[in-house]
């Protein structure tokens, strides 16, 4: 770190936990504009052994003042420490769609740094990050175009959309997430030593399941795969069923994963 470097603190990158006794911690990755408020309700449904930590990307949610990131690489390095700083007990990874692939890239770059890893990576709503498809762009769009575009994925809601001063405070931190996604290049590296899960919604239009068993490629393990009915934010409506089949998958993993020194 240089003299100049504003102190790291690692609170503002994650939500604080409120089950301390988790044996593991679950680290969440939001979609494209979303904020942890859209996830804090699963701590009650994921039962006493996981601990919920939903990341807090700045230009949103509580962060939503503060300048947001653009730079994939610069989003995961200051991420990966902020999970080292937590890496205290066993943990693993859930991403919906941006989110899929922001926590495969963490993933990736604490294995790269000889930090301690996740036990497993849980993506949700996303093609493999070698074999996705990019169908549209949307983040250099005008601020009504935008707007269109994200009431077509269905997951903000109306009211939100509608109102215009809110959408002028939100919108930079949402361009900046499709930029990530937008001007993702993959790079080649060994698949990851871990299990990945598969999460799909059966009408989902910006998945094509074929393109999603591209996933396949990032690990050394057999992924396994499940559909739900719903469209892109198939998850909203099945939060109880995904939930408990994470904690219960939990129950089933490794505990000595995090052996590398902090």
């Amino acid at each position: 770190m240089h003299a100049e470097d504003p102190p790291f603190v690692e609170e503002a990158w994650f939500t604080a936990g409120s089950n301390p006794a988790g044996a593991m911690r679950l680290f969440l990755f939001p979609f494209a504009g979303g904020n942890a408020n859209a996830f804090l309700s699963w701590q009650a449904l994921l039962g006493p052994r996981l601990e919920l930590r939903v990341a807090q990307l700045p230009g949103r949610g509580v962060r939503l003042f503060d300048p947001p990131v653009a730079d994939l690489d610069e989003l995961v390095a200051r991420l990966s420490r902020a999970v080292t700083e937590l890496a205290d007990r066993p943990f693993l990874f859930f991403g919906h769609s941006l989110g899929a692939l922001v926590a495969f890239e963490v993933a990736r770059q604490l294995r790269r740094t000889g930090r301690p890893e996740p036990v497993a990576l849980w993506v949700s709503g996303a093609e493999g990050p070698r074999t996705r498809l990019l169908r549209q762009q949307v983040h250099d769009l005008e601020e009504a175009e935008l707007i269109e575009a994200l009431r077509e994925y269905s997951g903000t809601a109306s009211e939100m959309l509608d109102d215009r001063e809110l959408m002028r405070l939100v919108l930079p931190g949402v361009r900046a997430d499709f930029a990530l996604s937008e001007r993702y290049v993959y790079r080649g590296e060994p698949p990851l030593d871990l299990p990945i899960s598969v999460l799909l919604g059966d009408s989902d239009p910006y998945v094509d399941p074929e393109r999603a068993a591209g996933w396949a490629q990032e690990s050394s393990l057999p992924v396994r795969q499940r559909t739900y009915p719903g469209a892109h934010f198939f998850l909203n409506d099945h939060q109880q069923a995904i939930a408990t089949l994470l904690a219960s998958s939990a129950g089933e993993l490794p505990t000595d994963r995090c052996g590398k020194p902090l």
